[in-house]
């Protein structure tokens, strides 16, 4: 479990294909402090298995279904990455619960200058991922805890302030590049647990308001 509260930018030594899936080596600093073999690290939003790790490196293997669903496919070495580490119980939650389990890619559209450090991201989601976006609501993008701003057709909006646009990757995006999303774990189990309802052919509105609802 991840809180989406980037704790540093790693830089991708080696990416080597596979027969089925890759192994990426990664250089990071502040993460690798209490790694211990096999530990979790969020990766751009994805978690990721620590394989091997040294004072400077660790390395990850990354599967088919990863490399499919999420934008790690499209790192090159020098790639700039999200790094965090999972989060401890006696940690605050200055984020929202991530699981590090990536719904699918956007597109990025534009970072816009709107001053004083400040920048306006706008993404392009799937549709099929956005009855789970809402005004307001939490989203990981590349790994980051942001909030929904605005929602025009297919496109979202973002508010990123200087510290988020110092301390992660967005600066490197490029339009029509690929972001990891993930969406609000509990928008997906309350989806999940409407669909299984069986609601009376009869049901409406005006009937529900006649009961008081």
């Amino acid at each position: 479990m991840f809180t989406g509260i980037i704790e540093e930018t790693g830089t991708v030594e080696s990416f080597q294909p596979l027969t089925s899936g890759a192994r990426m080596v990664v250089a990071a600093h502040k993460i690798l402090d209490d790694l211990e073999l096999g530990g979790s690290i969020a990766v751009n939003g994805c978690c990721l298995t620590a394989i091997e790790f040294d004072s400077k490196t660790f390395a990850v293997e990354l599967s088919p279904e990863t490399l499919e669903r999420t934008n790690l496919g499209a790192l090159r070495v020098a790639s700039r990455v999200n790094l965090e580490r999972p989060l401890l119980p006696t940690s605050r939650l200055s984020g929202h619960f991530v699981q590090g389990h990536v719904d699918g890619t956007g597109e990025f559209v534009a970072l816009d200058d709107v001053g004083d450090g400040n920048w306006w991201l706008k993404i392009r989601a799937p549709q099929e991922l956005l009855k789970f976006f809402a005004f307001k609501g939490s989203i990981a993008i590349d790994g980051i805890s942001l909030t929904i701003a605005s929602l025009e057709a297919d496109t979202i909006g973002v508010a990123v302030i200087p510290h988020t646009y110092r301390e992660t990757s967005l600066a490197a995006l490029k339009p029509g590049g690929r972001v990891n999303l993930e969406c609000d774990v509990i928008a997906k189990h309350v989806e999940r647990l409407l669909r299984s309802v069986d609601v009376p052919s009869s049901l409406s509105i005006d009937k529900l308001r006649e009961q008081g609802w």
